[in-house]
C-alpha cells in the first residue's frame, strides 16, 4: 500500500549554472572564493549591496542566503574583515543572518569566530545594542533575537559562554523590586554575601566601566520591555483587523528564546526570578493574542513558557522539588496572602480565617477578590512583592491583570505528574492534525514550533523524561497520521444523500467497521479520576482475500489499532483528483471526525469466548464476521464521557472504520507506558552518573581515574598475546615484573596500576605472570584464547571499560569496536564472576555479531542469554533464547547426571540410584570428596614419590575415556597439576548440578525462564527497543545487573539509551550499576527520526552519546583501522584526530594488489547528463538519475565479466528513488543472467551503515544540488563502506565546490574524472597498486554500454559457441531521445514496505526540503507514489534481488555440459531501456487516474 504524497510546493535547488553565473557567485569569485590566492581589499559597499538586496528580507532571500553560505561568505569575507569600532549595521546583520543560516542547516556555526575570537566581544555588544535600538526594523530584530537564542544554546562554547554569562548573573537582580530583592536574598542566605560583594566592587569602578556593567545588568529587563511594547502595539490595534504577521513572528521567536532560557539551569537560575518579577507570563495570558484564532502557535508556546516558569525545581541548587515541598510552598503563599489582607481589608476576613484548601481554587479566589477596587488589589499585590505600589496614579495596573496575578500565583494546581498520568497515550484527531505541533515532514527550519527541545542540559530527570516522552509520542503520532491518511484515502469513503457512509475502495490495513459495543467499564482505582479499565467489542466483516483474512485473524494481544469516524461531505466528489487532494485539508476532505486508539486483547469465537493466543485447535467460523475484544484508553474515555455529559456527541457510537498497524511499527504505546512508569517511580540513577546525564558538573567526574572506587589490580586474562605486546601497549608507563626469569613472562598477566592506588601518582605497572589452572584432561577443557593483537588505544579502552565508571569509546570505521567490546566483557566475566552484564545495541544485526563473538570466547555458554526476536538470526544451531537456554540447562543436567552415574560405577560403588541434583550433591560430599581429600593428603606429604601421584589416583576408571596417558609421569609438579585438573573437572560437574538444582524444583517453563534470567545468566543481550518494551516485566521479576555495554550508542535515541539504566529497582535507595560502557561513532549517522521538525527543531536526532561528547565527557578514540586500504581510509580519516592503519593493511596481499581491471583503487567518475537530462523527480523528493544508474550497472557487469565475485560487490546510493531505479536495471540486465547475476546488495547509504564489502559502486544521484550528502556524517558512512575499491559516480563539479565535502573531493579531483579501465586483466590480479597499466578511458555512459556489450558477447561466444541469441544483440548506432521521468516499479507499495524503507533511511526525503524557498511543504512521503495495492506482494517479491542462485563467479567451465538459459546479452541499448522507463513514467502520470478506478 502506498502512502499518498502530502501537499508539496516547488522548492529551490541551486543548480550548477546558478552557482556559476549568479550575481552573488560572481561577487564571491572576485572577493572571497576559497580558490583565490590573495583576497582583494575589503569593500563595505559589497556588504551593504548584498544585505539590502538579498539578506534583509530573510524569507524572500533564502536562495541568496543559501548561495552565500555555500560560498563561505561568513568565513572568508564577513568575519575576517569585521572591526567592532568601524563596522556598519549591515555588516553586523549579515553576520547574524549567516550564523542563523548555519544553525538552520545544522552546520557548525562558531568555527570562524573561534579561529579569530578577538573581535567577538565587540560584535556581541553591537548585537545587544541593535536589539534595543528603536530604529531597527522588527524583522531585523527578529533575526537578532534568533541569533541571541543560538548563543544561549551554545554555552558549551567558551567564547560564547564568556559573553552570555554577563547577562545572566546575579547582578541582573538590580532590576527586581526592592521588596522582591530582599525576599529572594532572605530565601537564599548565601546570595546575600555575593550581593554585598557586587555592591562593594561597583564602588571601585570608574564611571565608564560602571555604565557598561549596568548596561549588561539591565539588558534583559530592557529587552523584555521591548518585547512587551510590541505586544502592546498588537493590543492597541483594531480587533477587527488581522494581526500583523511581522509583530506576531517577532513575539513567537521571543517566546522561543524565553523558553530556551528557562529550560537550562545556567540561563534560568537568576533569569526566572526576573521573568516572574516582570509578570511576563500573566500579562501575556491576558493579552488579545492568547487564544486568538490566528495565534494558535503563540498560545501553545505560551503554555510551554508557563509550564517551565513554574517548574518544580530549586533554581539555585538544581534539586527537584518533591510533591510535599511543592504543597508546602503553595500553603506558604496562600497563608502569606491571608496575612496580607487580614489587617488591611476587613471585608476579606472570611477569606483570611478560612482553611487553605477551602479558598485555593481559582473560582474561590476570584470570588473573594473581584469586588475589590484596582487600588486595593494593587496594594495587596505590592505587599506580596508582585508589582510596584500604586502611587498617585503612577504604576497603575489593569484590574484584570491584577486578578490573574493573584489567582494564578495562589491557585491549587495539579502536579506535573498528575497531568501526565491523566494524559491519553493514543493521539486523537485534534493532535493528529495540529500543524503547530506535528508539522509536515519537510520542515525547513524557517519557523518556530510548539515543541520541546533536547538541548545539552536538562533541569531534572523528570524534565528529561517529560521532554523525551512528548517528542516520542509526537513522532509516533506523525507516523500514525501518515498511515491513517493512507488507509482512509484507499477506502474511498463517500456519503449518500441519506447521510450513510459507504466505501468504494479497500485497504490492507483498514476495514469498514460493522459494529462497536462497550463491554466492561471498571470503577476508578483509589486516587484516580478515570475508570481502571474500559473494554469493548469490535466487529468487522472479512470478505477479503485469504491472505488478508489471515492477517486480521493473526492480530496478537497488545497490538494497537485505531477506531475512526469518517463523515465525508455529500457535496464533494466521490473520487477526488490528485490536484484536489493537494489543495484540500485531508481531515476536511474526507470528513475525519474522531480518532481513538485501542489495544487488542484477542479474538472471540462465535460463542463469544476469548480465544487463547496459542490455541490447540483453531476455531471454525461459519461466517466472515470476526469480533475482537479491545481495551480503550481509560483517560481518553473519561474525557469523552465528560464532554458527552456537557451535551456533545457520544464518540463511541459513531465509529465506522478500524485501522490496524504493522506489528513491526506498533510498539509506541508500550514505550510510552515505560516512560510514564519511570516518571511515577523514584528514578534512581547511579550517583556518579546523575549530574553528567543532566549535563552539569565536571564532565570527567565519572571517568575511572576519578571514581571513589577503582580497581588497580586486574587479571587481564588473554588480552595480551605475549610480553612484547604488553610492554608496547603502555608506552606512557614503566613496566615492572615480579619475576626475573624471562621464561616466566608468558600470559596471562595480572597488572597493578600504581597510579590508581590511593595517594600515588607513579606511572608504573607491576606485572605478575600466572598460570591458568588445569581444567581437565579433555580437549574441550582447554580454554579458548584471544588472537587479536590489540593496539595501545584499544588496550586503554579495555582498561577503562573493565574499571568502574563511564567509558565512552569512539570507534571510527574498521577500528575493531566489536573486538574491544568482547574483550571488555570477557575480562569482566573472569575477574568478577558474580557480576551480571547487560549488552544493548540499536539493531539486531549488531547485537548478533557481538553475541556470536562472545560465545566464541572462553565464556561458559550456560551464562549467555539473548532476549528478543532477533535471536532467530544468530548464526549458530544453538538456541540462546530464554526457553532455548532452559532446554539447554535441562539437557546438560541429564548429561551431567549420567556422568555422575558413570563416576559411581568407576568408583565401584554398588546400587542403582536414580540421581537428581540433590542426591548428586550428597554423593559428591560423602563419596567423591572423601576420596579426593585422602588422595590429596598423601600426594602433598613430604615423602611423596612421582609414582604415588599416578598409582594412588582414585579416578583412573572415570577418566579412561580421556586422551591417554592422562599422567605423563615425567615431573612430580606436572602430575600433581594434572591430578588437580582432573579434580576440577569433576568438581565442575557437581558445581553445575548445584546451579541447576532450582530447575528441578521449578516445574513450569515460565518459572524456569524467569529464574534463568534473574539468577543463572551472567551476560544478557537485548536491543534498546526490547529493553524499553519489557522494562515493566523485567522490574517485576527483580532483574538485576551490574554493568551495561552499549554498541551503536550514537545511533540510539536519547531516551532509548537512558531506559536500560533503569531496568532494575534500586537497592537501599542506590543503583547497583558499576560500569557503563558506550561504544559508537558520533561522526557517522545519528538515530532515525522520520519527521524533520522533530529531527532538526527539537534536536531529537541527538543521541545521548553525541550529547555527552559535546559536553566534554572524556572519550577513548580508537586510532588504527584494519578494514580498508590505506588510500581508501584517507577518504574518511580526516574526520578523526589521528586515525592511522594497522600493519596488516600495508602487508597483506589483498591490500598490496591492485583492483583487477581498474587503473585506480578509488575514483570519482564524472557522469554528464544523458541527452540533456540529469536528476529527475517523478514524485516530490523521489530523486533518480538514469545516466548514473546505467553507468553503475554497466560497471558492475564489467566487473563480473572479468571474474569478480558478485557477493564482493555492493551498489549504494543516497536516495530510495535511485535505489529503486538501480534495482530495476539490475533486475532487467543481471539477475536472470547466469553469467552475471545480482550484486550482493543494492542499498541506500543510510541503511548500509554498520556493513561493508570489498567493492562499492556509489551513485550520488544529484545534479542540481548537493543534497543531504552535505551532512559530513553521511559522507563518512558512504566513504567507509569499501575495503578494496570505491568507485563514485557523480556530477563532480557540483560536489567539489561544497566546503563540507572538500576534504574528500580534493582527493578525488587529484585523479582523472573519467573511468580508467584495464580490461585485459582478470580477477584476481597480481599487479601491485603502485603499477599503472595502459588504460582504456571511458568518456561517458554510452561508450561504457557499448564497451560492456561487446565484452559480454566475446565472453559468451568463448564459453558457449553453440548458443544462438534469440534477437540481434548489437545496439543501434544513433542518438537516443531524452529519457522520460522515471519512477521505479520496485517502489514499495504496502504500508509495511514504506515504513521499512523510511525506518532505515535517515529521513532522506525530508532533508532535501531544507533546500526549498522556505515555503511550507506538505508532502508526507518522498517515495510515495500511488499505485495499485493489489500488486503489493508482486512488488515485494520483485524487490528481493539477493538470489543465491546467481551468486557464483562467472568463470569459464572446462566444457559446458548444457547450455544455460538466458544467455542473451544484457540490454546495454539505452533506447531499449526507454520501454521500461516509459512504463515507469506512466505510473507517475496516472496519479489522478488511480483515484478514479476501482481496485
Amino acid at each position: 500500500m502506498m502512502l499518498q504524497p502530502r501537499k508539496a510546493k516547488k522548492g529551490f535547488f541551486p543548480t550548477v549554472n546558478q552557482v556559476v553565473f549568479d550575481e552573488l557567485s560572481v561577487l564571491a569569485r572576485k572577493n572571497w572564493a576559497p580558490t583565490l590566492d590573495v583576497f582583494p581589499p575589503f569593500d563595505v559597499a559589497v556588504v551593504k549591496h548584498i544585505y539590502w538586496k538579498s539578506l534583509r528580507d530573510r524569507n524572500q532571500g533564502i536562495r541568496e542566503i543559501m548561495l552565500l553560505e555555500f560560498s563561505q561568505y561568513l568565513e572568508n569575507y564577513l568575519w575576517p574583515n569585521f572591526k567592532s569600532g568601524l563596522a556598519c549595521i549591515e555588516h553586523v546583520m549579515s553576520i547574524a543572518v549567516m550564523v542563523n543560516e548555519k544553525w538552520r542547516d545544522r552546520n557548525p556555526a562558531w568555527e570562524a569566530f573561534i579561529k579569530d575570537p578577538e573581535e567577538f566581544p565587540g560584535f556581541f555588544k553591537y548585537v545587544l545594542n541593535l536589539t534595543l535600538d528603536s530604529s531597527v526594523s522588527l524583522p531585523e530584530k527578529t533575526t537578532l533575537i534568533l541569533f541571541l537564542m543560538h548563543c544561549f544554546n551554545s554555552i558549551e562554547v567558551d567564547l560564547i559562554r564568556l559573553q552570555v554569562q554577563k547577562l545572566l548573573s546575579l547582578s541582573t537582580w538590580h532590576c527586581l523590586l526592592p521588596g522582591r530583592l530582599e525576599q529572594e536574598l532572605d530565601r537564599v542566605p548565601k546570595l546575600r554575601k555575593l550581593w554585598k560583594l557586587i555592591l562593594k566592587n561597583d564602588k571601585k569602578l570608574d564611571e565608564e566601566s560602571l555604565t557598561l556593567v549596568m548596561f549588561e545588568r539591565t539588558y534583559l529587563k530592557n529587552l523584555l520591555d521591548v518585547f512587551m511594547d510590541v505586544v502592546k502595539q498588537i493590543e492597541s490595534t483594531d480587533a477587527s483587523l488581522p494581526i500583523d504577521k511581522e509583530k506576531l513572528g517577532f513575539c513567537e521567536r521571543f517566546l522561543e528564546m524565553l523558553i530556551d532560557m528557562e529550560v537550562m539551569l545556567p540561563t534560568r537560575r537568576f533569569f526566572n526570578t526576573l521573568l516572574d518579577n516582570e509578570n511576563i507570563v500573566v500579562k501575556l495570558e491576558m493579552c488579545r493574542m492568547n487564544h486568538h484564532p490566528e495565534c494558535a502557535l503563540f498560545t501553545e508556546m505560551l503554555d510551554i513558557l508557563k509550564f517551565y516558569a513554574g517548574f518544580e525545581i530549586d533554581d539555585h541548587t538544581g534539586d527537584p522539588l518533591t510533591e510535599k515541598q511543592m504543597m508546602s510552598m503553595h500553603y506558604n503563599r496562600v497563608t502569606a496572602l491571608q496575612r496580607a489582607v487580614f489587617k488591611l481589608h476587613p471585608e476579606l476576613k472570611k477569606f483570611s480565617i478560612s482553611s487553605v484548601s477551602s479558598v485555593d481554587t481559582r473560582e474561590k479566589l476570584l470570588k473573594h477578590f473581584r469586588p475589590l477596587t484596582t487600588r486595593k488589589l494593587q496594594g495587596i499585590a505590592a505587599l506580596l512583592n508582585l508589582c510596584p505600589e500604586y502611587n498617585d496614579g503612577e504604576n497603575k495596573m489593569d484590574k484584570k491583570i491584577l486578578l490573574e496575578m493573584i489567582a494564578s500565583r495562589h491557585e491549587r494546581r495539579l502536579s506535573q505528574l498528575q497531568k501526565i498520568n491523566n494524559m491519553a497515550l493514543y493521539p486523537t484527531e485534534d493532535l493528529l492534525w495540529d500543524d503547530n505541533v506535528i508539522p509536515s515532514s519537510f520542515y525547513t527550519g524557517g519557523q518556530c514550533l510548539a515543541l520541546p527541545k533536547l538541548n545539552l542540559q536538562f533541569l531534572t530527570f523528570h524534565d528529561y523524561l517529560l521532554r523525551n516522552f512528548h517528542l516520542f509520542r509526537l513522532e509516533a503520532t506523525y507516523e500514525i497520521r501518515e498511515e491513517i491518511e493512507d488507509v482512509i484515502s484507499r477506502l474511498k469513503p463517500w456519503s449518500a444523500s441519506d447521510g450513510d457512509v459507504s466505501f468504494s475502495g479497500w485497504a490492507r490495513y483498514g476495514m469498514p467497521l460493522t459494529k462497536f459495543t462497550r463491554f466492561e467499564i471498571l470503577p476508578p482505582k483509589l486516587g484516580q479520576m478515570h475508570p481502571a479499565k474500559v473494554t469493548g467489542d469490535v466487529t468487522v466483516t472479512l470478505s477479503v482475500r485469504h491472505d488478508l483474512k489471515a492477517e486480521w485473524e493473526g492480530i496478537r494481544k497488545f497490538d494497537t489499532a485505531f477506531l475512526v469516524t469518517v463523515r465525508p461531505d455529500a457535496s464533494d466528489v466521490i473520487y477526488p483528483t490528485a490536484a484536489a487532494l493537494e489543495e484540500a485539508d485531508f481531515r476536511t476532505k474526507y470528513g475525519v471526525v474522531y480518532v481513538r486508539g485501542i489495544e487488542f486483547e484477542g479474538m472471540l469465537d462465535e460463542s463469544g469466548k476469548l480465544i487463547d493466543d496459542f490455541p490447540d485447535k483453531q476455531p471454525y467460523f461459519t461466517k466472515d464476521q470476526r469480533t475482537f475484544r479491545v481495551q480503550l484508553d481509560p483517560c481518553q474515555y473519561q474525557i469523552d464521557m465528560d464532554n458527552h455529559a456537557k451535551g456533545e456527541e457520544d464518540v463511541y457510537e459513531s465509529f465506522n472504520v478500524i485501522i490496524r498497524r504493522n506489528p513491526k511499527n506498533n510498539n509506541f504505546k508500550a514505550v510510552l507506558e515505560t516512560m510514564r512508569d519511570l516518571m511515577n517511580t523514584e528514578c534512581v540513577v547511579p550517583d556518579w552518573l546523575h549530574d553528567i546525564i543532566l549535563g552539569y558538573g565536571d564532565p570527567a567526574a565519572a571517568h575511572y581515574s576519578n571514581m571513589e572506587v577503582n580497581i588497580p589490580t586486574l587479571d587481564w586474562n588473554d588480552t595480551f598475546l605475549d610480553w612484547d605486546h604488553l610492554t608496547e601497549s603502555f608506552p606512557e608507563y614503566q613496566v615492572k615484573t615480579t619475576t626475573k626469569d624471562p621464561a616466566d613472562l608468558i600470559p596471562p598477566f595480572k597488572l597493578t596500576f600504581k597510579d590508581l592506588l590511593p595517594d600515588c601518582d607513579e606511572k608504573t605497572i607491576l606485572v605478575e605472570p600466572h598460570v591458568v589452572p588445569n581444567r581437565g584432561p579433555y580437549p574441550y577443557d582447554e580454554p579458548k584464547r584471544n588472537t587479536i593483537l590489540f593496539t595501545p588505544t584499544q588496550i586503554e579502552a579495555i582498561k577503562s571499560g573493565t574499571n568502574h565508571g563511564l567509558t565512552m569509546i569512539v570507534g571510527p570505521p574498521g577500528t575493531g569496536k566489536t573486538d574491544v567490546a568482547v574483550q571488555i566483557i570477557s575480562n569482566i566475566y573472569h575477574n568478577f564472576p558474580n557480576q551480571r552484564t547487560l549488552l544493548v545495541t540499536h539493531s539486531n544485526q549488531a547485537l548478533n555479531q557481538l553475541f556470536e563473538k562472545i560465545i566464541a570466547l572462553d565464556i561458559d555458554e550456560r551464562h549467555c542469554l539473548r532476549l528478543g526476536h532477533g535471536m532467530d538470526d544468530l548464526e549458530t544451531e544453538k538456541d540462546f533464547g530464554r526457553y532455548g537456554r532452559v532446554n539447554f540447562v535441562l539437557g546438560e543436567r541429564m548429561q551431567l547426571l549420567k556422568e555422575v552415574s558413570r563416576l559411581q560405577a568407576s568408583l565401584g560403588i554398588s546400587g542403582e540410584i536414580q540421581y537428581t541434583c540433590e542426591t548428586a550433591a550428597h554423593f559428591f560430599l560423602y563419596q567423591v570428596m572423601s576420596r579426593w581429600e585422602q588422595y590429596w593428603d598423601k600426594i602433598t606429604s613430604r615423602d611423596v614419590k612421582l609414582a604415588d601421584v599416578y598409582s594412588r589416583f582414585p579416578f583412573h576408571a572415570f577418566f579412561a575415556n580421556a586422551p591417554q596417558p592422562v599422567f605423563r609421569q615425567e615431573s612430580l609438579e606436572e602430575d600433581i597439576e594434572i591430578a588437580e585438573g582432573c579434580w576440577r573437572h569433576i568438581r565442575m560437574i557437581f558445581t553445575k548440578l548445584e546451579e541447576y538444582r532450582a530447575f528441578e524444583l521449578l516445574r513450569t517453563g515460565s518459572e524456569r525462564s524467569k529464574y534463568l534470567l534473574v539468577k543463572e545468566a551472567k551476560i544478557i543481550a537485548m536491543t534498546c527497543t526490547h529493553a524499553a518494551l519489557k522494562r515493566r516485566d523485567l522490574v517485576q521479576v527483580m532483574f538485576q545487573y551490574d554493568n551495561i555495554l552499549m554498541e551503536e550508542a550514537a545511533q540510539i535515541l536519547e531516551i532509548e539509551t537512558f531506559i536500560p539504566l533503569l531496568l532494575q529497582n534500586p537497592k537501599d535507595g542506590h543503583n547497583r550499576l558499576k560500569r557503563w560502557v558506550m561504544i559508537g561513532d558520533h561522526n557517522q549517522l545519528p538515530p532515525v527520526v522520520k519527521n524533520m521538525s522533530f529531527q532538526k527543531y527539537s534536536n531529537m536526532e541527538q543521541s545521548l552519546f553525541t550529547r555527552l561528547v559535546r559536553l566534554g565527557v572524556p572519550t577513548v578514540t580508537l586510532d588504527a583501522q584494519g578494514r580498508a586500504r590505506a588510500s581508501l581510509s584517507q577518504l574518511y580519516s580526516w574526520r578523526y584526530d589521528s586515525l592511522g592503519n594497522l600493519p596488516h593493511v600495508q602487508s597483506r596481499q589483498e591490500f598490496r594488489c591492485a583492483n583487477a581491471g581498474f587503473c585506480f583503487e578509488f575514483q570519482a567518475i564524472n557522469v554528464p547528463d544523458l541527452n540533456g537530462i540529469g536528476e529527475t523527480q517523478p514524485a516530490p523528493y523521489f530523486y533518480q538519475n538514469l545516466a548514473e544508474a546505467e553507468y553503475v550497472v554497466a560497471t558492475y557487469i564489467y566487473m563480473r565479466l572479468i571474474g569478480y565475485p558478485a557477493d564482493k560487490i555492493t551498489i549504494l546510493t543516497q536516495y530510495n528513488g535511485q535505489k529503486s531505479l538501480l534495482m530495476d536495471v539490475v533486475e532487467k540486465k543481471c539477475s536472470q543472467n547466469p553469467l552475471i547475476g545480482p550484486p550482493h546488495k543494492v542499498e541506500t547509504v543510510d541503511k548500509y551503515q554498520g556493513q561493508q564489502n570489498d567493492y562499492i559502486l556509489l551513485s550520488l544521484t544529484r545534479t542540481t544540488a548537493v543534497g543531504h550528502l552535505r551532512d559530513a556524517r553521511r559522507l563518512i558512512v558512504a566513504m567507509s563502506r569499501a575495503r578494496l575499491g570505491l568507485y563514485v559516480f557523480a556530477r563532480v563539479e557540483l560536489f567539489k565546490n561544497c566546503i563540507e565535502l572538500s576534504p574528500v573531493f580534493v582527493k578525488f579531483a587529484a585523479r582523472p574524472l573519467l573511468l580508467h579501465l584495464a580490461p585485459t586483466e582478470m580477477y584476481p590480479t597480481e599487479r601491485l597498486v603502485s603499477s599503472f597499466p595502459n588504460p582504456v578511458i571511458i568518456n561517458d555512459v554510452t561508450q561504457m554500454c557499448y564497451f560492456v556489450h561487446d565484452m559480454y558477447e566475446q565472453k559468451r561466444r568463448a564459453l558457449y559457441p553453440e548458443y544462438q541469441p534469440a534477437m540481434p544483440p548489437a545496439p543501434p548506432q544513433k542518438e537516443y531521445a531524452a529519457p522520460p521521468t522515471v519512477i521505479s516499479a520496485n517502489q514499495p507499495e504496502s504500508e509495511a514496505e514504506v515504513q521499512s524503507s523510511q525506518d532505515n533511511i535517515q529521513s532522506e526525503n525530508a532533508m532535501e526540503a531544507e533546500e526549498n524557498t522556505g515555503e511550507d511543504s506538505q508532502n508526507s512521503n518522498a517515495d510515495a507514489v500511488p499505485t495499485d495495492e493489489a500488486s503489493e506482494k508482486e512488488a515485494e517479491e520483485s524487490s528481493a534481488v539477493e538470489s543465491a542462485e546467481y551468486m557464483e563467479v562467472a568463470t569459464a567451465p572446462e566444457k559446458p555440459d548444457e547450455i544455460p538459459k538466458n544467455l542473451e546479452a544484457p540490454v546495454m541499448n539505452l533506447e531499449e531501456d526507454m520501454k521500461l522507463l516509459n512504463q515507469y513514467d506512466d505510473i507517475g502520470k496516472t496519479v489522478e487516474a488511480q483515484y478514479n478506478t476501482d481496485t
